[in-house]
């Protein structure tokens, strides 16, 4: 879907641009994805699993700008791509057309001031406009700010998912279910 570009200030009192994201995003996007994995464990891949190609991404980016029901939101300050966020159908069928997946993931020199908070303000927003019932997430149980931060906003845990990933290492990590009625 598209939306109109939204103007936010965070803690620090920088001029943050969240829009959509558009084909030229793409690359920016890859190497967002190699970066961020790489600075943190609680995403789902490691660093060298992000393949996907510049076409893959423009195909992705496209689709979510031609759905009705899908968003992908960039945060940018003063051009540069700092995050985004993430709003999906669960899946095509009736039966969960009330249910979207939501998704966020910073920089993580931009995490804990205000950004994350007020991009899923607005994915959570845009989602009950559009139709949504309820908004769900995955997390990894031991990633206590992003937790703290969905409970202020309001999402429940309903659930943990032991050794839901396993990293190179050999150790595992939980992830808990949360969902956030709209």
């Amino acid at each position: 879907m598209k939306i109109e570009t939204i103007t936010i200030t965070d803690k620090l009192g920088r001029i943050i641009s969240l829009r959509n994201a558009l084909p030229k995003d793409a690359d920016a996007l890859i190497e967002y994805l190699k970066t961020t994995t790489a600075e943190t464990p609680f995403l789902i891949r490691e660093p060298e699993e992000v393949t996907i190609t510049h076409e893959q991404e423009i195909a992705f980016i496209e689709n979510c700008l031609n759905s009705d029901k899908s968003l992908m939101l960039i945060a940018s300050v003063d051009g540069k791509h700092i995050g985004n966020c993430s709003l999906n159908p669960i899946g095509n069928y009736k039966r969960y057309a009330h249910r979207c997946d939501v998704s966020i993931a910073l920089y993580q020199e931009y995490c804990g001031v205000g950004i994350g908070k007020q991009m899923l303000k607005t994915v959570l927003k845009i989602a009950q406009e559009v139709g949504y019932e309820q908004a769900e997430l995955e997390v990894i149980s031991d990633n206590k700010n992003a937790i703290s931060l969905y409970e202020k906003l309001g999402f429940i845990k309903y659930g943990t998912f032991p050794s839901n990933m396993k990293y190179s290492d050999g150790t595992y990590a939980s992830a808990d279910w949360m969902m956030k009625k709209l």
